[in-house]
């Protein structure tokens, strides 16, 4: 049996045929190939039955001189739908322009709520979420996802502890925790100053306490530099012992560079593609073709579609693919030992700390060994060897 519903995208006419002889037009039409269903009668004189629209015109030439008359009494289907689709043309782009707005609107950002934050601190923020390109006006698809706001936020701006943020409708709300830096009360309990390491003292600040070393002497870990008892005998005063002690002190540093070494890094070439995404579905909306590259990076947001106040089941995706690439690092002998001097040096540094200085640094041994080259550099540095002991009842007695 033939599927009418086919029919429905060529057209379907309903005709009424009136008059003498309808069985034998009837017969008429399907010997001709008029496909014809729902036939139903009316009265010995009428019948209704529904047919091709493409088969009107053959219709026609048959209805003449069968005895019958003809009356086209409805019209369905694709075509006819189309026509009246055109002649009111206007009304439904207008209905799909508002519903167009509507979800343009629901999805933009038309509010930003800074909360816990002093008028300073609230200007900085506004400051950096401009930056981030979170302004009123703009497409919440092409925001940042709220973690990655929140940890910019966090890490940008030194005067806050903490920044919650939550997106509720068209609105960013931020909880802002400010620091709250007590101020730093001075030690005045009693205390020397020892030794912290093995090393010759070359210079020395004492603020407050009694000196019991001299320049160029030798001192041991853990050894009185200063004293926070002052004075003779029965005039004798405990007070807070202040001051630095520079003293030379030695490194040994091993080190090993090697000569080729092969990392990942980005060429800069990347390519966006934006999905609309409902449940597993991915739809593609824009960057179409297939991924060039063959070692890539890829770096995934989504934003979640509303409508009015209605979060809807649909997100749109946006993945940005970023090119890798394999390099290789070749050093020569000659900059292999440099880079590891450099290393040694910067390492030396880091534990004498911002007091420190580095007098003079030699290599003991160099060798290459397995594509490596391996550094013994010994070094002699100026570094303050003193730190706080507390002066305990004890040490009084």
């Amino acid at each position: 049996m033939k599927n009418h519903w086919i029919e429905f995208f060529s057209g379907i006419v309903t005709v009424k045929a009136t008059g003498k002889g309808l069985e034998r037009f009837l017969n008429q039409l399907l010997r001709n190939n008029i496909l014809i269903w729902n036939v139903k009668k009316h009265g010995p004189k009428s019948i209704t039955f529904q047919m091709s629209l493409k088969k009107v015109k053959k219709l026609r030439h048959l209805v003449r001189g069968s005895g019958c008359k003809i009356e086209f009494q409805r019209r369905a289907g694709a075509p006819f739908l189309y026509k009246r689709m055109l002649k009111n043309s206007g009304f439904l782009a207008g209905i799909f322009l508002f519903i167009g707005l509507v979800f343009v609107l629901s999805n933009m950002v038309w509010g930003i709520e800074i909360k816990g934050a002093n008028p300073a601190t609230e200007y900085k923020i506004r400051k950096q979420l401009d930056k981030m390109d979170i302004k009123i006006g703009k497409l919440q698809f092409f925001t940042k996802e709220l973690d990655v706001i929140q940890e910019e936020l966090t890490n940008s701006i030194n005067a806050i502890t903490w920044v919650g943020v939550e997106l509720k409708g068209t609105t960013y709300h931020f909880q802002v925790v400010e620091k709250n830096e007590p101020k730093k009360v001075q030690k005045t309990s009693a205390q020397n100053l020892v030794a912290t390491k093995t090393a010759t003292v070359v210079d020395y600040f004492v603020e407050e306490g009694e000196k019991i070393f001299t320049v160029n002497q030798v001192v041991k870990k853990g050894q009185l530099l200063v004293s926070g008892t002052i004075g003779k005998e029965e005039n004798t005063k405990i007070v807070a012992a202040k001051g630095k002690v520079w003293g030379e002190t030695w490194f040994t540093s091993k080190v090993t560079v090697p000569l080729n070494t092969t990392f990942q890094v980005f060429n800069g070439n990347e390519k966006q593609k934006h999905y609309l995404s409902v449940g597993k579905v991915n739809v593609p909306i824009w960057g179409f073709g297939k991924m060039e590259y063959k070692n890539y990076e890829v770096e995934e947001n989504k934003q979640y579609v509303k409508f009015l106040k209605w979060e809807l089941p649909i997100t749109i995706v946006n993945k940005t693919y970023r090119e890798k690439e394999e390099v290789i690092r070749t050093y020569s002998k000659k900059e292999a030992i440099k880079k590891g001097k450099e290393m040694a040096r910067k390492d030396v540094l880091n534990k004498i700390g911002r007091d420190g200085k580095i007098k003079e640094e030699k290599v003991l041994h160099q060798s290459i060994k397995n594509g490596k080259v391996i550094l013994n550099i010994d070094f002699t540095t100026i570094e303050n060897i003193a730190k706080v002991q507390p002066i305990t009842q004890g040490d009084l007695e």
